[in-house]
């Protein structure tokens, strides 16, 4: 799979010598169903340089976010990242449940187990320059590799507060 996915990249959405210094393994989206409206896309991205996820885009949402989510007293909460995520070069930094994640909202359709979908990262290196890297992403119930108890995706999201 994490060769697979690499090999997606190269192939998909490399047209700029930047886009191959980004490494996107793990990618997957969660399943949804008919009437849900959101779902999150969780990975592994390492930057060989200092970079910054600022943007993503599918044709399945008319709105996708970089997201946060953290512990304010006793409450979680979800937001936007402002200013796009931090990839210092050489380390991975991973997109989870319970912390950063791509939120895909107002889904057009429901995203079935075993299909897949577009999505597309857009980063922004130290000098400001953009780049986009397109990919073709699992949709499965739990992350690829995990144990069936073990839901690595977003629970409980609908009680979440989200500004």
């Amino acid at each position: 799979m994490k060769l697979k996915t690499l090999a997606t990249i190269l192939a998909l959405g490399c047209g700029s010598l930047y886009a191959q210094t980004v490494e996107v393994k793990d990618a997957w989206v969660r399943a949804s169903v008919p009437s849900q409206k959101a779902t999150g896309a969780f990975m592994k991205i390492t930057a060989k340089e200092d970079a910054k996820l600022v943007a993503a885009s599918s044709p399945v949402a008319g709105v996708v976010e970089v997201h946060e989510m953290k512990m304010e007293g006793d409450v979680m909460k979800m937001r936007a990242v402002a200013g796009g995520l931090d990839l210092p070069a050489g380390k991975t930094v991973e997109l989870k449940s319970g912390g950063y994640h791509v939120m895909m909202m107002d889904l057009k359709t429901a995203l079935k187990k075993g299909s897949s979908v577009p999505l597309t990262l857009v980063f922004k290196d130290a000098k400001g320059v953009e780049s986009k890297v397109e990919l073709s992403v699992p949709v499965a119930v739990t992350a690829p590799g995990a144990a069936m108890g073990d839901k690595a995706g977003m629970p409980g999201m609908a009680g979440h507060g989200h500004q």
